[in-house]
């Protein structure tokens, strides 16, 4: 999957962007909808044209069925249930069919082998589909608005372009946020556009550039260069230095993303949902999945957790509907074993904390942030690494003790090198994981000062953007 013309990019930022501002504010305000519907489509085709048909396809079909359970009272949840159908089948066909095929071909070995077979069982051929961006997401998108159609909470969109500038609009349709229809219909229709709002927009895109330049791409060299190096080939410190890499490298990264979709959406006119609120803060797994990714948090509680049942069935059924939200959750993310035991292992924790740990971890102060320390980059690491022979393999690192395996002894002093390298990086990512960078721009952010640090980090960035290689965002791959 390649995608260069991503917002930290030179293309985008000096290319893109200024012709679609320049087209979007001269066109009058009846026709800016049809702007922003026919450039979004040409941001998507740039990396992957092909996948155009598909995403239009998607906004067709949609739309036609929420027109039908709009002017209907009869077959109108047979209709929904052709649209959900249609998405996750989508979604399915090109996120998933080639785990389903690596599975049934796992069992069939499984077979093969246990009942001693005469004859060898063919192995069924990988499809190899490409996945195409933002799919995940825009699905998401997609099936809220249906599904609100059908609960009486929208009413049917009577404008593809409409519908169609909502569900691709650039600024979120790779990486989210994930936006809700009932949130931006108002704005579809009417939007206000001042000097102060572009201006605000322009201060949040520079600051997820920053992010996403300056911190999450420098820490996540420590992460590239321990996957170079081989994991069987580090030491302890230097797995946990890596885990704590990823770790500021994910946050940054997606979050530098977010404020850049932020930012853009309110140079247009629109009101994005925040997606972070200091996550890295928290002081329990569960305070964490409220802060972290809220968008999709938010999507899974109303339209999957809720209409489970949520916590109304007593406690059994409870721990079954955040079974399943976790469960879907980590595939949402990915279609690799490693994705499912990362979102087993978050409700299992949530299942700990929900027994009475929370309500101690609320009460204490230095428990619940060794306790966060410890645990978030193990999630983390389960998160990132897809191949469970090499994850077992950087978990024996991480804690030897519990194994075979002698990581600490390993090269002992390789971590010293990359603390020494990225120190400084280390200690910005912290710094910008707590809330004294936000309580310091806000009491300063009209002052003179703070518009100088703005231009000196957007230029400093570009910097880095002209002379090293662009990482595209992590969340792309999702």
């Amino acid at each position: 999957m390649v995608f260069s013309m991503v917002f930290s990019s030179l293309e985008f930022i000096f290319r893109f962007l200024p012709l679609f501002l320049l087209f979007y504010y001269i066109t009058p305000n009846k026709y800016k909808n049809i702007t922003l519907f026919i450039c979004s489509i040409c941001f998507y085709a740039f990396g992957e044209p092909v996948y155009v048909v598909l995403i239009l396809f998607s906004i067709l079909i949609n739309y036609g069925i929420g027109r039908k359970i709009g002017k209907i009272q009869k077959r109108r949840k047979a209709w929904l249930m052709l649209a959900l159908v249609f998405d996750i089948g989508m979604l399915g066909i090109f996120k998933y069919t080639d785990f389903l095929i690596e599975n049934m071909n796992h069992i069939l070995y499984l077979v093969e082998k246990q009942i001693f077979l005469p004859i060898s069982l063919e192995s069924i051929p990988r499809v190899d589909i490409i996945l195409p961006l933002g799919i995940s997401f825009y699905t998401f998108q997609i099936m809220s608005y249906v599904i609100d159609v059908y609960r009486g909470k929208v009413e049917a969109e009577t404008s593809f372009i409409c519908l169609g500038a909502y569900i691709s609009m650039f600024p979120q349709l790779i990486a989210g946020p994930i936006v809700t229809y009932a949130s931006v219909s108002g704005q579809l229709r009417e939007r206000n556009y001042t000097l102060h709002q572009f201006e605000s927009g322009l201060r949040y895109f520079v600051i997820g550039l920053a992010s996403k330049v300056l911190i999450a791409n420098r820490i996540g060299g420590v992460w590239h260069e321990i996957q170079t190096i081989g994991f069987e080939s580090i030491s302890t410190p230097l797995a946990w230095l890596g885990a704590f890499a990823y770790t500021f490298q994910i946050y940054f990264d997606f979050q530098g993303y977010s404020l850049m979709a932020i930012g853009l959406g309110k140079m247009i006119g629109f009101t994005l949902p925040k997606n972070f609120n200091h996550p890295y803060i928290s002081k329990s797994m569960t305070e964490f999945w409220q802060r972290w990714h809220m968008t999709l948090a938010k999507w899974f509680k109303e339209y999957v957790y809720i209409p489970l049942g949520g916590n109304r069935g007593g406690r059994w059924k409870t721990i079954r509907n955040m079974f399943i939200v976790w469960t879907l959750t980590g595939l949402w993310h990915g279609a690799n074993w490693n994705f499912i035991i990362w979102g087993i292992l978050i409700f299992l924790i949530m299942c700990m904390e929900k027994a009475g740990l929370k309500k101690y971890l609320d009460r204490s102060r230095f428990f619940p942030r060794v306790y966060m320390i410890f645990l978030i980059p193990i999630t983390w690491v389960i998160f990132a690494i897809t191949s469970l022979s090499q994850l077992q393999i950087y978990l024996g690192r991480m804690f030897p003790f519990f194994g075979m395996q002698k990581g600490a002894c390993i090269n002992p002093r390789d971590y010293v090198i990359y603390l020494w390298q990225y120190g400084i990086v280390f200690i910005l990512a912290i710094i910008g994981s707590t809330r004294l960078p936000v309580r310091w721009y806000r009491m300063n952010k009209r002052k003179m000062i703070t518009s100088i640090i703005l231009l000196g980090l957007f230029w400093f960035s570009v910097y880095f953007l002209a002379t090293a290689a662009n990482n595209p965002f992590l969340y792309f791959r999702f």
